[in-house]
């Protein structure tokens, strides 16, 4: 039953109607649940650590929304993309999970700017926070799991002098303070 004293249902009132389910009836609700959405069944398997690569399903929503087909109509969202990493880190939030999906958003942003020379600020701009963001997952790992990522962002930064509006100032700027935090922090 609803709580009276709101007009939307809350987690409280979710919990106190799970607990009137038996076993039988929560795994027949989160196997509609599951059945429900592709959404859900990433978030599970995620959860769960299920499947071989739980950060596929993840890595494909972030891919079709930052880097669409434009010749088939695919509209582009970087919300949507970004809704991916924040769903990820939802479900389980690993920090390399969160590295590896931050430093593939940027990739796949340099990978769709090369093929369709796009210019749109909101998009660099989003492809530079992005950019800020990686780094600090990457810098937050234990050292012996950089290495991989460090070469990949660093990369980036090469790509980035292709793009203008400024991009490659500002991810070498980001780059930079980065670097010099982390011998600071030493």
């Amino acid at each position: 039953m609803a709580n009276e004293k709101s007009a939307s249902p809350t987690w409280i009132d979710v919990k106190a109607a799970l607990q009137t389910f038996d076993r039988a009836g929560l795994l027949g609700l989160l196997q509609d649940l599951y059945a429900g959405s592709k959404d859900n069944r990433a978030f599970l398997h995620a959860r769960l650590s299920l499947g071989h690569d739980q950060l596929e399903p993840y890595k494909a929503m972030i891919s079709s929304w930052i880097c669409p087909n434009l010749i088939r109509n695919q509209p582009i969202s970087v919300s949507k993309a970004k809704k991916a990493i924040a769903a990820y880190k939802k479900a389980i939030g690993h920090s390399e999970g969160l590295a590896e999906l931050s430093i593939f958003y940027c990739e796949e942003a340099f990978t769709f700017l090369e093929s369709y020379g796009v210019e749109d600020e909101g998009y660099f701009l989003a492809l530079i926070r992005m950019y800020n963001q990686a780094l600090k997952y990457v810098w937050n790992l234990p050292v012996g799991s950089r290495t991989g990522y460090i070469d990949r962002l660093d990369k980036l930064r090469s790509r980035s002098r292709y793009v203008g509006w400024g991009v490659e100032d500002e991810l070498n700027s980001l780059w930079y303070a980065a670097e010099l935090d982390e011998c600071q922090s030493e």
